[in-house]
């Protein structure tokens, strides 16, 4: 399987509040946010990991290159990148995608912060729901301290719809972990030909076009966009340590 990071943005609001380190080389537990989670998917058995960083903080794309020649702590990587400024997270996906056809894949921003055993359940229920003939398997939460969350309808596990908001009582949120198989590719080029930007737009779409969805709850999926959150992920991760 593949897997895929989104590490193009340029963590303004972290840089405003202090934190001068490009957000992919921010450290929970001591752990570059970037390094942790090519870790965690090298020990889910990893085919290829592909990694797309903006072309205006050379110190991510350095990183990623002395990780592509030496490996992460001694370890091999199966790492491919691309340095390349876009305009929001769906541009970057739509950049990975010419690497992600063919087969299941599993794409998350670089910021998220999940329990490593919650993701290796979560990869083995995404093998599974592969086999079911579902489309994809979208890691969800009802943890939310989200500015903008964008809630999941479902019924039963099954995805339903996306919400801005919770008209619809809504019991999950999405949590930014997206299982899926190559069929969203094409649900992803015709919402670029839209001009849609949003990853949100992008879920939907899914919806649209008939995809079939299934949630997995975790119980926190958290993201790194204040310094407060570093505070909270690194709490977050000791829980039940």
């Amino acid at each position: 399987m593949k897997f895929a990071i989104i590490a193009a943005g340029e963590g303004s609001r972290l840089a405003q509040e202090g934190i001068e380190s490009p957000k992919p080389l921010v450290k929970v537990q001591e752990e570059y946010l970037i390094d942790r989670l090519i870790r965690i998917f090298v020990e889910n058995d990893a085919e290829e990991i592909v990694v797309i960083c903006n072309d205006r903080t050379t110190l991510v794309s350095r990183h990623l290159m002395d990780m592509e020649e030496d490996g992460l702590h001694g370890r091999p990587v199966p790492l491919r990148f691309e340095v390349k400024s876009t305009p929001s997270s769906m541009h970057s996906f739509f950049e990975l995608s010419r690497y992600l056809q063919g087969g299941p894949f599993v794409l998350t921003t670089v910021d998220t912060i999940f329990k490593e055993d919650e993701f290796k359940t979560y990869i083995a229920s995404f093998r599974q729901a592969v086999s079911e003939g579902f489309d994809g398997l979208m890691g969800v939460t009802d943890y939310i301290d989200d500015e903008k969350p964008l809630y999941v309808g479902t019924s039963g596990m099954d995805i339903t719809g996306f919400y801005d908001d919770n008209t619809a009582a809504c019991r999950y949120i999405s949590g930014g972990i997206y299982g899926l198989t190559a069929t969203a590719i094409e649900t992803l080029q015709a919402c670029m030909e839209r001009g849609e930007s949003r990853m949100r737009n992008f879920q939907r779409a899914l919806i649209r076009d008939g995809r079939k969805l299934k949630a997995f709850a975790f119980s926190k999926i958290m993201d790194v966009d204040h310094a407060v959150d570093i505070v909270k992920a690194e709490s977050f991760l000791r829980e039940g340590v």
